[in-house]
């Protein structure tokens, strides 16, 4: 483990630092990005610093600065900012200012980096191993030996947790699965053997479970090697589960900091208060709704049942892919049914299927009474007035020409039915004025997108909706707001849902009943608080105890 070096001539020094130096600290950093010909505030006077051994969480929403501050700590930022005062130290080394190519210096054999998507920072065209062995040419003396490259990277890909390392070592990234991609990120940044390491979201696009797996190995390394972690993340439950310290972060300045137990229990800013109610696994009950009248569903009714669907998929090898097996849904009129289970689980592909986007292979669909499958593409069109569908992403489900106007208007519009006023009322519904009315999709936020997608599917009054990972793009708080539209709109109108999701915080908060899948497969079904207190199937229990926080 090396110290930064002093300039770029001299190769890095080997003695350690003392101990009683930070590994990384930060003060007074402002950095701005130039808008046209002004300069925009992004990072406002930020104070950080990081320990040996210790374990810090940098928690913030979208726009408050968190990437920003991280790439300037590590030299990284676009043209198009620039730091405007402060300093950034790494074991009192100052190295504010420094050049990309001193900078190149200090990160991998001082610092690790461990971005957030595993699927655009690993280079698809060459082995796992190959990027490895870059990242270790990269932090050993030039004249050591190709083998000793090859011996270091099987290490780092170890010490990064992967077992068979050699079948790893000569594997494309698109062979592996997300948590080997993003371990293989960890070998990387682990192969200059630094002091400390900056993960920026490593686990957002990961299931619960595998994400547990990374965060236990971060941990371990912490202890192992006195390694000290900075996350980036703006999952409150990870931070508050995983932290030595938290930092607030909110429209580029720190808001809060301190011990994990202290902004628990005492919280100074109301930001942070706000943070702490929006987080899932910090709720003991199910959201109810404000509306004091709510339609009564009929005894025993069911808005939507599905009966012994499959599906399989040809591969290109010839190989079949069997992607749903005989699954079963019922779902109770004026209820919330979540589907839950990991990536590859089904889920999405039983989700297509109810919505008539992908054709099952056996089996059958209801809407009430009336048969979905198999019918001529004209019936079915008068069907899906009655049942519509919410995507995860609504920055690509909504066309980026069109106004909000055009967008909530469409669907009428595709039926023949007048729009006029229903636009307004249908923006109303989802607590958005008229102002927004001839704004794009790239002029609103990420929440008020997904709130006009929710309009768009109600246009047409239906009695289902299908919500595929609605929230789980979006930030804490602003999730909290689309599920409490969610509950509020079905107590007023008596709708049902069907729930996919791979966060059972989130369950816990809406569903009234939840099935279980695994690999194309329903493992366990049933009234939501009987699987969430008492799981008859052991991947169940696997699920749950992989939640950050504890669901009480």
């Amino acid at each position: 483990m090396t110290s930064p070096p002093v300039n770029a001539e001299t190769p890095a020094s080997t003695e350690a630092p003392p101990v009683s130096d930070p590994l990384l600290r930060i003060r007074g950093l402002a950095v701005d990005y130039r808008t046209g010909r002004e300069w925009t505030p992004a990072v406002r006077g930020v104070d950080l610093h990081v320990e040996p051994g210790e374990f810090v969480s940098l928690v913030g929403e979208s726009g408050s600065g968190k990437t920003t501050l991280i790439q300037g700590a590590l030299g990284l930022l676009p043209a198009a900012a620039r730091i405007r005062s402060g300093s950034i130290a790494y074991s009192d080394v100052d190295v504010t200012g420094w050049n990309d190519r001193r900078m190149a210096l200090v990160r991998g054999n001082y610092v690790g980096f461990i971005p957030q998507d595993p699927n655009t920072s690993l280079n698809p065209v060459k082995r796992v191993g190959q990027q490895v062995i870059e990242a270790v040419r990269f932090n050993r003396p030039r004249g050591t030996p190709a083998a000793r490259y090859r011996e270091a990277a099987l290490e780092s890909l170890r010490t990064a947790g992967l077992t068979d390392t050699e079948r790893v070592f000569h594997q494309y990234p698109h062979e592996l699965s997300g948590g080997m991609k993003q371990r293989a990120l960890i070998a990387i940044a682990l192969a200059g053997r630094p002091r400390i390491i900056v993960a920026d979201e490593p686990t957002s696009a990961l299931d619960v479970t595998v994400q547990k797996r990374i965060l236990d190995h971060l941990v371990r390394l912490r202890a192992e090697l006195g390694i000290g972690i900075l996350l980036v993340t703006h999952d409150l439950g990870i931070a508050l589960e995983r932290s030595d310290r938290i930092l607030v972060m909110r429209r580029g300045e720190i808001v809060e900091e301190g011990p994990v137990e202290r902004v628990v229990a005492g919280a100074t800013s109301e930001y942070t208060r706000r943070l702490l109610d929006a987080a899932p696994s910090r709720h003991a009950g199910r959201l109810t709704a404000d509306s004091a009248v709510r339609p009564q569903p009929r005894p025993g009714a069911v808005a939507l049942r599905a009966e012994g669907l499959s599906k399989t998929y040809r591969l290109r090898n010839r190989a079949v892919l069997r992607a749903l097996d005989t699954a079963d849904l019922t779902v109770r009129e004026g209820t919330t049914h979540a589907i839950v289970g990991e990536s590859g689980a089904g889920k999405s592909t039983l989700a297509g299927i109810l919505a008539g986007f992908v054709a099952a292979d056996h089996g059958t669909v209801h809407l009430g009474e009336r048969r979905l499958t198999g019918l001529p593409r004209k019936r079915l069109r008068e069907l899906r007035k009655d049942l519509q569908f919410v995507f995860q992403n609504p920055f690509t489900s909504l066309d980026p020409r069109f106004t909000v106007r055009r967008l909530i208007a469409e669907p009428l519009r595709a039926f023949g039915l007048p729009a006029g006023d229903r636009v307004t009322e249908l923006l109303a519904a989802v607590a958005l004025d008229g102002s927004y009315l001839d704004r794009l999709p790239s002029q609103l936020s990420g929440g008020q997108r997904q709130r006009v997608a929710i309009a768009r599917a109600l246009a047409l009054a239906p009695r289902v909706l299908i919500l595929d990972e609605a929230v789980s793009a979006l930030d804490v708080s602003v999730q909290a707001q689309i599920l409490r539209l969610l509950v509020d709109l079905q107590a007023e109108r008596g709708l049902s849902y069907v729930f996919v999701t791979h966060d059972l915080g989130v369950v816990r908060l809406i569903a009234d009943d939840v099935t279980v899948m695994r690999s194309g497969a329903v493992v366990e079904t049933g009234p939501a608080e009987q699987i969430l207190t008492a799981p008859r199937h052991e991947y169940t229990r696997q699920l749950l105890d992989a939640v950050p926080g504890a669901l009480v």
